[in-house]
């Protein structure tokens, strides 16, 4: 299992807009590429010294080559939006993690 990890620092100016958005738009339409089985989105419990509040949305898919799938179909349309839509009051970077075991 791969999980695809997306952290973002949001600007107070828009976190109601963007929460709205991520919930009921974008988490549901990353979902709908079939590409992904679920999604979970924690808020990260730090003080940033740049302001803002920091959420991490955690992707799950079964396969490297399903991800891989996602940056080559996907990925370009749905980063382009968040951009358009919020700019420079939304930073976000992106981790591939491989799930090793639970316990």
């Amino acid at each position: 299992m791969i999980i695809y990890n997306v952290t973002t620092n949001i600007h107070e100016s828009v976190h109601d807009q963007w929460m709205l958005w991520m919930r009921h738009k974008h988490i549901p339409e990353l979902l709908a590429t079939g590409k992904f089985s679920s999604a979970r989105m924690v808020k990260v419990l730090v003080e940033e010294e740049m302001g803002g509040t920091t959420y991490s949305v955690q992707y799950v898919t079964d396969s490297k080559e399903t991800l891989e799938k996602y940056y080559q179909e996907d990925a370009a349309a749905f980063r382009e939006e968040g951009q358009r839509l919020f700019g420079d009051k939304m930073l976000a970077f992106r981790t591939e993690l491989e799930l090793i075991s639970d316990h």
